[in-house]
């Protein structure tokens, strides 16, 4: 996929002009552009290096792994690197099986996880419906959450949240929820950081897996659900590179890096973007004072970003601008075809740009043609992800990329989901985005 990619990057001519405007195709996000291969081949390059660090949870070799790298390539750019380390909930799974008379399937445990021990606990299965609804009693069951068909993103939505506490008020020992949506995987859910959300185990299921669960629990069959490990918290570290000119006014760039799999769409674009635009500013943004920000901790609901805030951040009232690169910057795009999913060469168009009001008519001019991003939202209207953390701390103007591809938070987000030519067509948009700011 890679190659493919790389040779349409380099032979087709789909590169960016980045000192100028980007004109729209008739076929949607990648502009009639000057050849760039520089840029295509470091994009390509960091794509792959990310998503080469597997998998990303918070404090885990990966992510540790990938803070170092990028890290690294900040301060050979020229930047003091300052490191923030604070504890991040972990879990790491010796067993994690639903099972019934006659089947078995692997489940995921729901951070933070409240084990069940290697015997698990028992009780007859229940199906429990998207908003709550059940039929019999819950009282020492094990509650089927069938969750309403969706792109899932976390826990603390209250389609997820609602039904997973409304059985375990019933009486139910410990839910699964059954994480309906276009892969049929299992999709990990954010979860808070600081407590566990429940007062009972759950764990969740992949679509895939859940047919001959769901009939047993119109019979009320007994299962067992098993979720034993070792968990509790650990060290990891967000970071800020800085260059300090001494101008007293400051452009912020950030993004996460971890998350529960290895994140190649959800995580990969963002990062490679965000490293472009952190060498170019070095000798790009004379003018400002730059601070450039890597968070973990994403999974957590924005744990490692609630600490950068504290700690790590230039202040708000010295800070002219703040870009936030979060997930789905450019993912691949894919034709559903029932138990053949295929690549398309588009980008995922479930992606947003939410910038503050004023920005609105610039950022409209800027991303014209890039699919997603060619109808910016204000901010005032939604903002969604770590955007809502610099916001809420007062950084203003800020604008910032958030959405859920088709793969987001499944295991099966890797190399396949990259998009490199939408990447380095984001990335181009950024750095403008940059320029125009700074020049107001």
């Amino acid at each position: 996929m890679i190659d493919a990619n790389r040779r349409m990057l380099l032979g087709a001519g789909a590169m960016i002009s980045l000192g100028g405007a980007a004109r729209p195709t008739r076929g949607g996000e990648v502009p009639a552009l000057e050849p760039e291969g520089a840029l295509a081949s470091e994009v390509e390059a960091d794509l792959l290096r990310y998503v080469g660090f597997g998998e990303k949870q918070a404090g885990g070799a990966g992510d540790n792994a990938c803070g170092e790298w990028l890290a690294g390539e900040l301060s050979a750019a020229g930047y003091a690197v300052e490191r923030q380390v604070f504890k991040a909930p972990y879990f790491d799974t010796r067993k994690a099986e639903l099972t019934v008379e006659g089947a078995a399937a692997a489940v995921y445990p729901q951070p933070i996880v409240r084990m069940t021990g290697a015997d698990g606990v028992s009780g007859p299965l229940v199906r429990v419906d998207a908003v709550g609804r059940f039929a019999g009693s819950l009282e020492g069951a094990i509650a089927l959450v069938d969750l309403a068909f969706s792109r899932w993103s976390t826990m603390l939505s209250p389609g997820a949240r609602g039904p997973v506490e409304a059985a375990f008020a019933a009486g139910a020992v410990a839910v699964i929820a059954i994480t309906n949506g276009p892969t049929g995987k299992v999709i990990a859910l954010n979860a808070d950081g600081r407590a566990p959300m429940f007062r009972g185990p759950v764990a969740l299921l992949a679509p895939e897996d859940a047919g001959p669960f769901l009939a047993a629990a119109f019979e009320r069959k007994p299962g067992r659900l098993v979720l034993d490990g070792e968990g509790g918290h650990r060290d990891a570290f967000n970071f800020v590179g800085r260059l300090d000119r001494g101008k007293g006014r400051w452009l912020a760039i950030s993004t996460p890096r971890s998350g529960w799999f290895t994140c190649a769409a959800e995580r990969g674009p963002g990062v490679a973007a965000w490293l472009h635009l952190a060498r170019w500013a070095a000798a790009g943004l004379p003018d400002h004072d730059l601070a450039f920000i890597c968070n973990t901790g994403h999974e957590y609901e924005y744990l490692g970003a609630s600490e950068a805030m504290k700690a790590i951040a230039p202040p708000p009232d010295r800070t002219d601008f703040w870009l936030h690169l979060g997930a789905n910057v450019a993912a691949r795009d894919w034709h559903e075809i029932p138990g053949r999913p295929t690549p398309l060469p588009s980008v995922d168009s479930q992606r947003f740009l939410s910038v503050s009001p004023s920005l609105l008519p610039l950022a409209r001019s800027i991303f014209a043609g890039q699919i997603g991003y060619e109808q910016p939202v204000s901010s005032d209207v939604l903002a969604a992800g770590e955007l809502v953390e610099v916001i809420k701390s007062g950084y203003a103007p800020a604008a910032g990329v958030f959405g859920i591809h088709r793969y987001h938070h499944v295991a099966e987000d890797d190399e396949r989901c990259l998009n490199p030519t939408a990447t380095v067509v984001a990335a181009a948009g950024f750095r403008r985005l940059l320029q125009a700011v700074v020049a107001r």
